[in-house]
């Protein structure tokens, strides 16, 4: 019978992520580890996630990301009181956008 213990997460997968070398190599390595209904729940929790941090209210997010309100619930709660990761690299990601284009519109 089957001891019913905690699983200990594995890092070999965050490991490898780590290795992965830009975004075109990243969508083929999640799109070999996932399922397409997998990759779209964590992409439109990614896409709730930061429309929250822009202030975005229920019924908008609703009809742009298709996202139920449970979901984005359950997303705000994860905000509020996950480890902050999330919202951190949200934030990172879109400063680096912005850098981005201010770097293309200087030229």
């Amino acid at each position: 019978m089957a001891k019913n213990t905690p699983k200990e997460r594995k890092y070999a997968m965050y490991e490898a992520i780590l290795q992965l070398k830009d975004i075109d190599e990243c969508c083929h390595f999640f799109d070999d580890l996932c399922a397409v209904t997998e990759l779209r729940a964590m992409e439109q929790r990614y896409e709730v996630a930061s429309m929250l941090m822009d202030n975005k209210v229920y019924m908008e997010i609703m009809e742009k990301s298709n996202a139920s309100s449970a979901t984005i619930s359950r997303v705000n709660r994860m905000l509020n009181y996950g480890t902050g990761c999330l919202p951190e690299i949200i934030k990172r990601t879109k400063e680096a956008k912005k850098e981005n284009e201010d770097e293309s519109s200087d030229r």
